[in-house]
């Protein structure tokens, strides 16, 4: 891994046109929504279409990869250095072009706005696929490599000084973790910044994460989340819920594990209808079983926010 310094090559030939397919966004739950679309259509939609409604920024931002490092056996993260100009929220995603790639990835961030401001560096985390953008990034991407990138999305957690307290439940399944880890390291640096000032400036009252995963070896980011527990106990907790172990688990980690899918009682615990907030990120399936769980404990449907990946 190398420093990542300021990207001073200008983006050429980046148009944002073709498919992309991969992950999308949808922020939701509402009746009448705009954004609630049909799942069962046999026609690919493409990533720039599907989030044809969400917001986006309109520049498109030079960018280089300054380091790869393998996140587990089937995830690579990429860091990556940008434009001075560069912003996102937490739990945003970027529009991913790539120089002689007709499609158009599409990526939450993985790491927080803290993190850019003090070095000039966003993190992605991608999973190997297929599709055409993640292929390259497992297969051709190098340090050095040069892409563009615009950043998008509605989902994402801002608050500022002045909100009320709330208390956030989040719940990943698979690498929709991506945008809910950028959310618990933002949540993180807040909180810092309230010791620093010695006062509660941020109104964030708990954080508790719910991540499924197959298993412990595909539980991305688990030594930095199981940290951030243990340096703000009266804050944060997480169950890593794993449906597939057969490995004996790693004895750090085997007071955050639980066998099986999330249950309706762990999610119980954590609402509060009137203080928590609710960010959702995995498979169709998952957030909508979550989703339905949620709205039967009598958690408001404004307040459950979710994406959903392919």
């Amino acid at each position: 891994m190398i420093p990542c310094g300021f990207v001073s090559a200008a983006v050429r030939s980046f148009t944002p046109s073709g498919p992309a397919g991969g992950r999308f966004c949808w922020r939701l739950l509402g009746t009448g929504s705009a954004t609630r679309r049909n799942m069962s259509s046999k026609r690919q939609v493409d990533h720039l279409e599907r989030t044809a409604s969400n917001y986006r920024q309109n520049a498109l931002y030079p960018a280089e990869v300054c380091g790869i490092v393998n996140e587990s056996e089937t995830v690579k993260r990429l860091r990556i250095g940008v434009h001075p100009d560069f912003t996102f929220k937490a739990g945003q995603w970027v529009d991913f072009f790539i120089p002689g790639v007709e499609k158009v990835g599409g990526f939450s961030m993985c790491s927080s706005p803290g993190l850019l401001q003090r070095e000039g560096v966003i993190e992605l985390a991608i999973k190997y696929t297929k599709h055409p953008p993640a292929h390259w990034v497992h297969t051709a991407c190098n340090v050095g490599s040069r892409v563009a990138m615009r950043v998008g999305g509605d989902f994402f957690f801002d608050p500022s000084p002045s909100d009320p307290s709330v208390d956030l439940l989040l719940v990943a399944g698979g690498v929709g973790i991506n945008p809910l880890y950028s959310i618990l390291l933002h949540t993180t640096d807040l909180l810092h910044l309230n010791q620093a000032s010695r006062g509660r400036d941020y109104n964030i009252s708990s954080a508790h994460l719910c991540y499924s995963a197959k298993n412990t070896e595909e539980l991305l980011f688990k030594s930095s989340i199981t940290e951030a527990c243990r340096q703000f106990p009266d804050k944060f907790s997480c169950h890593f819920h794993v449906t597939q172990q057969r490995a004996e688990v790693d004895p750090h980690l085997q007071p955050f594990v639980r066998s099986g899918r999330i249950t309706e009682e762990e999610l119980q615990a954590h609402v509060n209808p009137q203080r928590t907030l609710c960010y959702l990120c995995g498979p169709p399936p998952m957030i909508e079983a979550i989703s339905k769980t949620l709205t039967g404990l009598g958690l408001p449907k404004d307040r459950i926010l979710f994406e959903k990946w392919w």
